[in-house]
């Protein structure tokens, strides 16, 4: 059971109303975290600008989604976990078993792979990552674009992560567990 209450749209007020209204209307859906997260528009709001503004970087979703469940799992949250398993799968194009090696920071594409491992990186450092990190991502072929956009995914995804763990947000989506 959720820690934080889940705020059901049609009994939303205010900015909270508008901002869960623009996510059902986006996703067709209104996922528990966003209904935890109008706990405080303040949070929803700073979520969904985020999100958005990454999403319409140079990074693909498929690339994105890899991310994410890289993160998820290194940070054993099973709701982002559930949630990002679906999206890239039926969403951004993974496939299950693409989905399963980003777990584990691997790709079959070359720079799929510099990607997860730089995020890995940055993750494990907690951004304090070192020169050389920087250096081998670019020579793996990542531009300084796709440098700091991974490093704004990692950085979403932990917030997200740290949400539903502490809100306990209930899983709304497929099952899937570290």
């Amino acid at each position: 059971m959720s820690r934080l209450p889940l705020i059901q749209p049609e009994a939303a007020n205010g900015q909270a109303a508008e901002l869960l209204t623009a996510v059902q209307k986006a996703l067709g859906v209104t996922p528990n975290m966003t209904k935890a997260m109008a706990n405080s528009p303040a949070v929803l709001k700073a979520y969904l600008e985020f999100s958005g503004a990454l999403a319409a970087g140079v990074l693909s979703a498929a690339v994105r989604e890899r991310i994410a469940l890289l993160v998820a799992q290194q940070n054993e949250c099973d709701y982002c976990l559930s949630a990002h398993t679906y999206i890239g799968t039926k969403l951004a194009g993974l496939s299950p078993e693409e989905a399963e090696a980003a777990r584990g920071g691997r790709a079959d594409e070359p720079k799929a792979e510099a990607v997860l491992a730089f995020a890995a990186t940055v993750l494990r450092t907690r951004g304090d990552i070192e020169d050389t990190d920087v250096k081998e991502a670019r020579q793996a072929g990542l531009s300084d674009e796709e440098i700091a956009e991974v490093v704004g995914h990692v950085a979403l995804n932990v917030f997200t992560n740290y949400f539903n763990k502490s809100a306990g947000t209930e899983i709304d989506w497929p099952v899937v567990r570290h």
